[in-house]
């Protein structure tokens, strides 16, 4: 897309809107890291920033610790992510409260990967909730939330048809679900595939595209190959022989993300959530090619 055109789908009306996804630091290093990761990208003003919760609460005292941060020190808006995996009802109904108390307004409700990691078979606890269409309805019940659920464009991996997934979606849907994230993915057809699928099922939430910048190209490979994500012979060919030429990697990755949000703009999609890995590199410069300013550096230009 050309800046002119760029510009021109701006002025009819299309406002970018952003939101970033977070992981709880394990040491007090990975802690400072994420704490001038939340500074560097604050000023973007994001809709939310989320934070993840292991499997069966693993890291329950983690995840509460750092949306306490957010909430308490930053001006951001904390969602907390919430999983079904290994903990019965009581004790996921416990930390619903828990992040209630903390004036946590937004969660993110997921059936969780197995405690044995993605591809291990899925059982779920015997009392507990059996998938992410009724933990969303649990959290419905505590209250008023704004509440996203999980969306695969390439369908998940465990699910037999894509009938079989969109009907999951829309049973979150019906018990409170506010939007739907997507994994990641790098085709853009895919994606509005999906939506068209979705659509006509008369499911009508926001699907927002999850964007995954490549930190490191072999570790997504790995990670695309266990959850379903297709990786592109076009995209391999663009991270070709940067295996040990970082800085040239985060160039390729910071653009090949960009290209990929200024495609789905072009197909009216204004709504991004962005997997940062707990690093703000890449993503403040997607951010600032598709047009995003730091607000207190844009409010200090037009006082000037």
């Amino acid at each position: 897309m050309s800046s002119y055109a760029f510009s021109r789908r701006l002025d009819a009306g299309g406002k970018i809107r952003v939101s970033f996804e977070f992981f709880p630091p394990k040491t007090d290093d990975m802690e400072r890291r994420l704490r001038d990761t939340l500074r560097r990208l604050a000023p973007l003003e994001p809709s939310f920033v989320s934070v993840t919760y292991g499997a069966g609460g693993s890291t329950r005292e983690r995840s509460l610790h750092t949306v306490r941060h957010i909430v308490e020190e930053t001006h951001l808006d904390a969602a907390a992510h919430l999983t079904c995996v290994d903990a019965d009802r009581s004790s996921v109904d416990a930390v619903i409260r828990e992040y209630a108390a903390m004036g946590v307004k937004r969660f993110v409700a997921l059936r969780g990967d197995p405690t044995e990691g993605v591809g291990a078979a899925y059982r779920p606890h015997p009392d507990g909730y059996t998938n992410g269409a009724e933990l969303t309805a649990a959290l419905s019940r505590h209250g008023d939330f704004d509440i996203s659920v999980s969306a695969y464009p390439e369908k998940h991996p465990e699910s037999p048809d894509f009938a079989t997934e969109i009907e999951m979606l829309k049973r979150k849907v019906d018990n409170g679900a506010t939007r739907a994230i997507t994994q990641f993915f790098f085709d853009n057809d895919v994606y509005e595939r999906y939506v068209e699928r979705v659509r006509r099922a008369g499911i009508y939430i926001p699907i927002v595209p999850g964007i995954l910048p490549v930190q490191n190209f072999r570790q997504m490979v790995r990670f695309a190959g266990s959850c379903g994500a297709h990786v592109p012979a076009w995209l391999a060919e663009r991270f070709h022989g940067l295996e040990d030429d970082p800085e040239t990697h985060r160039l390729v990755a910071a653009a090949v993300a960009a290209e990929q949000v200024l495609d789905l703009m072009e197909r009216g999609v204004y709504d991004f959530h962005f997997y940062t890995m707990n690093r703000a590199d890449l993503v403040f410069a997607i951010c600032h090619m598709i047009g995003i300013r730091p607000v207190r550096a844009s409010m200090q230009s037009a006082a000037a």
